[in-house]
């Protein structure tokens, strides 16, 4: 008897544990919704870590006061993204690693209508598809002499885009070997130079066609540089003709 009532309090002591452990357990919805608040918090100090410095922007205070003006770091894409370099411990979660910037939706995150590209000490455009743009620089020349008048700025200014792909792609490898014009080299990658001033023509078809004039402030340790940009030119948005 006295071993029978021994077993069934043991039998009930196990019970009791483990009823109060799952009790205790938090529900899937709460899990979730702890995942998105931990995913908000993540996403604070991920834009953070993208931001430029307060010097930068006390720098920059004055450019930033006109209209269509940024001031942006990019971040090098062999470290931090991490959809390529999935071993390195540096990574982001954000789409594109903090690479890419879009000039027209004002974001880091990848996608189309992304318009530049730091990679390998080497800035670039025109990513996905037909998409494509050329780059050239200018060398140490201030932002602020750079408007949709300057002499240097008339080819992309008046660059006509096509609307057919077979030709959008002629123009990508016309452009990604790189083609000199009165003189001037335009690519779609360019090393980048700090204290150098930069034009760059996106054409994103379906999406948007911009003229942007930018300077690399300067260069982190980590490979990261501050850009400061301007818009020069937004055009109609570009679209490829459809075959029938």
């Amino acid at each position: 008897m006295k071993r029978l009532f021994t077993a069934a309090l043991f039998s009930f002591l196990i019970l009791s544990f483990t009823s109060d452990g799952f009790s205790q357990a938090p529900s899937r919805e709460a899990v979730l919704q702890e995942i998105q608040v931990k995913r908000a918090e993540l996403q604070a100090l991920e834009k953070l870590f993208l931001g430029p410095s307060e010097e930068d922007r006390a720098a920059y205070a004055e450019f930033l006061r006109q209209p269509d003006t940024g001031l942006i770091r990019l971040l090098p894409r062999e470290v931090y993204d991490s959809e390529v370099y999935k071993k390195n411990n540096k990574t982001l979660t954000i789409r594109g690693g903090g690479a890419y910037y879009s000039f027209t939706r004002l974001t880091h995150e990848y996608g189309n209508g992304s318009d530049i590209q730091l990679e390998s000490g080497d800035l670039s455009v025109g990513f996905a598809g037909a998409n494509y743009g050329m780059l050239t620089t200018l060398g140490d020349v201030p932002l602020d002499e750079i408007t949709i008048e300057h002499p240097s700025v008339r080819f992309m200014s008046a660059y006509s885009v096509p609307s057919e792909e077979p030709q959008a792609r002629l123009e990508y490898r016309r452009f990604a070997t790189g083609t000199a014009i009165d003189g001037v080299l335009y690519k779609t990658r360019q090393p980048v130079e700090v204290k150098s001033t930069y034009l760059l023509r996106s054409i994103n078809y379906s999406t948007a066609d911009v003229l942007v004039a930018f300077r690399v402030v300067r260069k982190d340790g980590d490979g990261s540089v501050i850009i400061a940009w301007k818009l020069l030119k937004k055009y109609p948005k570009p679209e490829l003709a459809r075959n029938n």
